[in-house]
């Protein structure tokens, strides 16, 4: 899987799931990872996307 903001590969847990958190935008899920959650504010993440 790789993050929809910078396009880099984001690692995942034990049980296969992503680390970092799905978006909703126009009824489709878009991944964005922990480094860019840190990094960017909400309004900066919505613009993004």
């Amino acid at each position: 899987m790789k993050c929809d903001i910078c396009g880099q590969k984001v690692n995942e847990n034990f049980l296969n799931k992503p680390i970092g958190t799905y978006i909703w935008k126009k009824k489709k899920k878009k991944l964005v990872c922990s480094e860019c959650q840190s990094k960017l504010t909400k309004e900066e993440i919505d613009e993004k996307i």
